[in-house]
């Protein structure tokens, strides 16, 4: 099969250095730190509230959202999770389309986050006026897109995939001969294509994290440590996957860190995921990939940084004042849950055997 490839213009996105975020994080001491958990843990029992976080995110909010008996996850897991619990209030530490995508999953609970600010650029490279216009251009093709996007994009898609299950799930529409409108991660959408020779329309957009790593780099990272399994996130540019022992989404290279018997491992996602890691396998090593290979600039050093916006600190604050409320227009959360919904049927009827893929 052959694919077509579109090149949009993509809106000027302007990154927010890592470096630069963390280093305006308040630095406390250990007592400090200890009586700001002890605020927050207060404050969620007193508006029935549960912390919900991103693998990605800082340690010390995993660890906190555990301890309080919430809950570190992907975000479509995280968006689950938070439906199924019974708390009135979802605190969801991680970027903006995740904090919409539990509206989306539960408008009747209130859903706030320790900041709006927190983007995700894989969201703003795909503005929903020009992604009507591509969807227009190509009715035959059934829309696909990545969680990574915003409710209005989610509502145009036929389906919302993540990065675990959407190499299945295409390969099951490419059995029945569909042709795919894929948005908005290019790298995604070119290894699956490559998987399942499907027909597929690519929006070129890119997460500021996974483009970022180099496969000459990553190279010399394998001959220092020949011993290590390559765990790469298929974000990641095709040079890199090509290096991987493992292609796979967050809980798969958790499973893989886990599972498989090397003792080192070098790891090609955002460093975030290392707080879980070290839990799943505490013996084991990890190694960052490199992002500064030849002619790199590193924007992001293997940690993004709209993730690195959530911190204790507005943490704290937005319990105390009840501020930074996710809404999500209601007709808008309707046609996004249909084509999350479709998903979340596909993986159940996927995993039970109910369905077949190459």
């Amino acid at each position: 099969m052959s694919t077509q490839v579109t090149a949009p213009v993509l809106p000027e996105i302007i990154y927010p250095a890592t470096a630069k975020i963390e280093s305006l994080r308040p630095v406390y001491s250990p007592e400090q730190k200890e009586a700001v958990k002890n605020k927050i843990k207060k404050l969620l029992k007193e508006q029935d509230a549960v912390l919900i976080a991103h693998y990605y995110v800082s340690a010390e909010l995993q660890e906190l959202a555990e301890e309080t008996g919430g809950y570190v996850s992907d975000s479509l897991d995280m968006a689950k999770f938070g439906n199924e619990h019974p708390a009135k209030t979802l605190v969801v530490a991680g970027v903006r389309f995740m904090g919409e995508t539990a509206k989306i999953l539960t408008p009747e609970k209130r859903v706030i986050m320790p900041t709006l600010e927190a983007e995700c650029s894989l969201d703003l490279s795909c503005p929903i006026e020009d992604f009507d216009k591509l969807c227009d251009e190509h009715p035959e093709h059934t829309v696909v897109v990545y969680a990574n996007t915003s409710a209005a994009v989610k509502a145009r898609a036929d389906y919302v995939v993540t990065s675990g299950i959407a190499l299945d799930l295409v390969s099951w529409l490419a059995d029945q001969g569909k042709k795919i409108l894929w948005a908005p991660d290019r790298h995604l959408g070119t290894y699956i294509q490559r998987a399942t020779q499907v027909e597929m329309v690519r929006w070129q957009g890119a997460c500021i994290v996974h483009d970022e790593f180099k496969s000459r780099a990553l190279g010399e990272l394998i001959e220092k440590y020949p011993d290590a399994a390559v765990l790469v996130h298929p974000e990641s540019p095709t040079d890199v996957i090509a290096l991987a022992d493992v292609v796979g989404s967050t809980t798969q290279i958790i499973t893989a860190a886990k599972e498989l018997p090397n003792k080192q491992f070098i790891v090609a996602t955002d460093k975030g995921i290392f707080y879980k890691m070290k839990k799943a396998a505490p013996d084991k090593e990890f190694i960052e990939a490199p992002t500064n290979g030849t002619g790199a600039t590193c924007k992001s050093c293997a940690h993004c940084p709209w993730m690195a916006m959530n911190g204790l600190d507005n943490l704290l604050a937005v319990l105390e004042n009840g501020d930074n409320e996710v809404f999500v227009d209601e007709e808008i959360r309707v046609k996004a849950l249909r084509s999350t919904q479709r998903m979340l049927d596909f993986a159940k009827a996927f995993a039970a055997g109910e369905l077949e893929s190459k």
